[in-house]
């Protein structure tokens, strides 16, 4: 079985994914606020279904994000990482 090697992300990169992740977290509470406001209703239908379809979209999204983020922070051994930090 061989191992994945870890390709770094550049800076722009990663700069965009910090940022896209308020908004995939904006987008998770107002399809939740969405589905709660529809939950009250009588006559639930395409509104709410649509609204946990967008939830379960941002969720995955917002997960996706987050995983390469966090690959991202393992990798220090890259050429981006040391570009990154300071020279002493």
């Amino acid at each position: 079985m061989a191992l994945k090697k870890h390709v770094a992300l550049a800076p722009r990169a990663v700069r965009q994914l910090r940022r896209v992740r308020s908004v995939y977290l904006v987008g998770i509470a107002l399809s939740v606020l969405g589905l709660l406001m529809q939950s009250g209703q009588a006559s639930t239908g395409r509104q709410s279904e649509i609204a946990g379809v967008l939830v379960a979209v941002f969720t995955v999204l917002l997960g996706v994000t987050v995983v390469q983020l966090w690959r991202h922070q393992r990798t220090a051994h890259c050429s981006t990482a040391k570009r990154l930090t300071p020279s002493a």
